[in-house]
């Protein structure tokens, strides 16, 4: 059933009361529908395919052996030293390696093609017979986008654990800090770490929510909400605006390696959710400012 019969409703049927089962049948038609779009399958292969290929490449590089790298950093080299004495770091490793453009470039592509797609597949006007309403629809487009967010990210995670467990030795993990925790523990900061990288793209999956209402064009809402992902890192990585840098999205997406601390550090993982929450509190303002004005003609 397409998704424009999962909302509409007969026409001559009356005003209905808008309670919250029907709220949480609209978010559960857009979730599902986003999630089983071939689209959305393609996005979560390649994804899940990135580590698959980390771990091989460092399997063929060492031959399994260790590397003798130590937990003194923080970033994603880092983390790849450590793959061949732990495999559960080809989490982390994933993670840094799919942050900075696998992963929101896929949030960007479904993000921008919520309200844009509809429009130029001539569904949108389809989905607002149903007694929905305007500002609904858009919660429930941005629900699923965050949802998204948190499955993309958690595949990363998981195939990434998959393949480091079949690849490399498990054990006790060295964290940053130096100390040494449980395998089970650190199975808890890898699941905690994939739930950080999802929260980190709440902003940017906002701006492209925005960006979709903007236009009738699902490809150009994608190709520019795509396009503001990399003006903004190409911002962030110019030192001479470093000025700005702490009120870019991008800039804290680097933090969950404060995870992996014993204790975990929260400053920058704090400074990073408070972005995310301004840049989705103002976007997601604006889009509902445009979206609840729109003239929607498809």
């Amino acid at each position: 059933m397409s998704q424009a019969e999962a909302h509409t409703a007969p026409e001559n049927s009356g005003p209905r009361p808008r309670n919250p089962l029907w709220t949480l049948g609209i978010l559960r038609s857009e979730i599902t529908t986003t999630l089983r779009r071939h689209r959305t399958y393609a996005l979560l292969a390649v994804l899940a395919a990135v580590p698959v290929l980390i771990g091989i490449a460092v399997r063929i590089e060492t031959g399994g052996g260790g590397s003798g790298g130590g937990p003194d950093g923080g970033g994603g080299p880092a983390f790849l030293t450590q793959v061949t004495n732990n495999g559960l770091f080809l989490v982390f490793a994933a993670l840094a390696a799919t942050l900075p453009v696998f992963l929101p470039m896929a949030v960007g592509v479904v993000a921008g093609d919520t309200i844009a797609g509809e429009a130029s597949g001539g569904t949108l006007r389809y989905l607002l017979v149903a007694p929905a309403g305007r500002t609904r629809l858009l919660l429930a487009k941005y629900a699923s986008v965050l949802t998204f967010c948190l499955v993309a990210t958690f595949v990363v995670a998981a195939s990434a654990l998959a393949v480091g467990a079949l690849l490399f030795p498990v054990g006790d993990v060295t964290t940053i800090s130096g100390t040494r925790i449980s395998f089970g523990e650190g199975l808890v900061r890898a699941a905690l770490t994939a739930a950080v990288v999802a929260a980190s793209l709440v902003g940017f999956a906002a701006l492209g929510l925005f960006v979709s209402t903007l236009t009738n064009s699902g490809i150009g809402a994608m190709a520019a909400t795509v396009g503001l992902l990399i003006t903004v890192q190409i911002l962030d990585s110019v030192p001479q605006l470093s000025g700005i840098h702490p009120y870019l999205f991008t800039h804290y997406w680097m933090s969950f390696a404060d995870v992996l601390r014993e204790p975990v550090h929260w400053d920058e993982l704090s400074r990073n959710f408070q972005l995310q929450g301004l840049y989705a509190a103002v976007f997601g303002s604006a889009a509902w400012a445009r979206f609840t004005a729109k003239d929607i003609t498809a």
